[in-house]
């Protein structure tokens, strides 16, 4: 059965990067019929978040990820909450000592300090391990361990031939072991290092897919060499490209960039976000991008992941946003528009018709306040430039005309609504024997005092309402 998990670390908001990952995990399980785990690495206290693991826990839960196993449901392979695993894994690093695959490396601080500065004095690599330890004999190991001395465990690395790997992405790797470090497993705190109890907790969950960013492919030959020391199953890899904000630099949160929560908050629909972040490196079938999670699932194959960096680009994430507002019923777009209107208008208004109109003119809900904002609050002039239309053949002249034609016309209306201001308005074209539009263009300036609106002059009457209307166009006319 295939299992996937995801496992973020709670340092802060969901950063879009993980939300992917999350995502194209939650795929794999789900389109194979498997199943999907959550755990949480909380190991990293210097950079624990009060509060990030309902973060977590949230934003799965709004993007409608559930999850099979994980800290708040159980399962049979917990508990799922790394610090609470953490009496194993020095018991695991302790069988790899005594079958010689590991060893205990008792080099202070200070000695590797000393080395680090050699190895930066003689124009080397700064920072790798020169394995004195490794060679020590019994008796020497025997006399740090009866002085107390402190020590990590670190993995035997081979020195000749070559380990291999095989991704989904990125294919077949070898890389040459004389390149591979002698790793740490276990610090002198007895504490495991992120990449062993990585690799620990997805065998002993029963991990078949792991699915990560392309940043952790370096370290895999060494995840590789720790399943082969163990004699445990290998999983699938799959190394997705990063996500980058341009060409040089990665999207991340430390830098100020939008998280999860942030577009949400801007406006975004959950549902558009998560849709973005599919096609944020993969690429389906055919010309159709507009997905639900439920059709995600049906065209899911991790073998269409890109190679190269995935560029956030907020524009299609706009154009993904409007796309997925236009599906929505006119009820929920309602629903979710008002509280932005409210923001600007606290006015009696149309909100019904205010919302239809707005509808197929929104990309984010965050546009709508100053979109809707002329309604409570009218320039106090107009720019006569704003009546010039070449396609309606307007101008100040012509809209003086037009609005003097239409105030006794809409005065006239004891029933107002959207249908009797247009059947006002027609019969004042046919009167003036002019076109609608070189009516009707004027009045939605002398409504709003702006050219783009939600909806033109007859729309625009009902919304406000015929006082409003009338007052507005007699202020226009002077």
């Amino acid at each position: 059965m295939t299992r996937t998990r995801f496992a973020p670390s709670p340092t802060g908001y969901m950063h879009v990067g993980n939300l992917r990952t999350a995502l194209y995990a939650y795929l794999t399980a789900r389109h194979d019929g498997g199943q999907f785990i959550l755990r949480i690495e909380d190991t990293d206290r210097e950079r624990y978040v009060e509060g990030a693991v309902d973060i977590i826990y949230n934003t799965l839960k709004e993007n409608g990820m559930t999850w099979d196993e994980g800290p708040d449901v159980g399962g049979e392979y917990g508990p799922y909450v790394q610090s609470e695993r953490m009496g194993m894994f020095k018991d695991y690093a302790e069988q790899l000592v005594e079958k010689g695959m590991a060893y205990r490396c008792f080099c202070t601080e200070e000695r590797l300090a000393e080395l680090h500065e050699q190895q930066k004095a003689s124009g080397e690599a700064v920072g790798h391990y020169d394995r004195r330890c490794r060679c020590l004999s019994c008796e020497e190991i025997q006399a740090h361990l009866d002085a107390g001395d402190p020590y990590v465990i670190r993995q035997k690395m081979p020195t000749e031939g070559v380990t291999a790997f095989d991704d989904i992405i990125y294919g077949h790797i070898e890389v040459q072991n004389a390149e591979l470090e002698d790793q740490i497993l276990i610090k002198t705190d007895g504490m495991p290092t992120y990449n062993f109890a990585n690799v620990v907790d997805d065998h002993l969950m029963a991990i078949s897919h792991v699915i990560r960013g392309s940043e952790y492919l370096s370290s895999t030959p060494k995840y590789q060499l720790l399943y082969q020391a163990f004699g445990w199953d290998v999983p699938v890899y799959i190394h997705c490209p990063p996500v980058m904000k341009d060409e040089h630099n990665k999207l991340s949160k430390r830098n100020g960039d939008a998280s999860y929560q942030d577009l949400v908050a801007q406006g975004y629909l959950s549902e558009a976000v998560l849709n973005y972040l599919l096609l944020l490196g993969w690429s389906p079938k055919g010309e159709e991008e507009i997905f639900s999670l439920e059709d995600m699932i049906k065209i899911w194959d991790p073998s269409r992941i890109n190679k190269s960096p995935a560029i956030f680009d907020i524009v299609k994430l706009r154009a993904i946003n409007a796309a997925h507002i236009s599906r929505m019923s006119d009820e929920e777009f309602t629903k979710l528009a008002e509280p932005w209107i409210r923001q600007t208008v606290k006015s009696e208004i149309d909100m019904e018709l205010l919302c239809r109109n707005l509808k197929p003119r929104c990309e984010i809900l965050s546009d709508i306040p100053e979109r809707v904002a002329f309604i409570d609050n009218m320039p106090e002039t107009i720019d006569p430039e704003l009546y010039k239309n070449k396609k309606f053949k307007t101008d100040a002249d012509t809209a003086l005309t037009a609005l003097k034609t239409l105030e006794p016309a809409l005065a006239a209306i004891t029933d107002w609504t959207k249908d009797a201001i247009y059947e006002a308005c027609l019969a004042a074209a046919q009167k003036l024997e002019v076109k609608n539009g070189w009516l009707l263009y004027p009045l939605g300036i002398a409504l709003s005092g702006q050219r783009s609106t939600p909806g033109g002059g007859t729309d625009l009457a009902a919304i406000i309402g015929r006082e409003k209307t009338l007052e507005r166009i007699r202020k226009a006319i002077g």
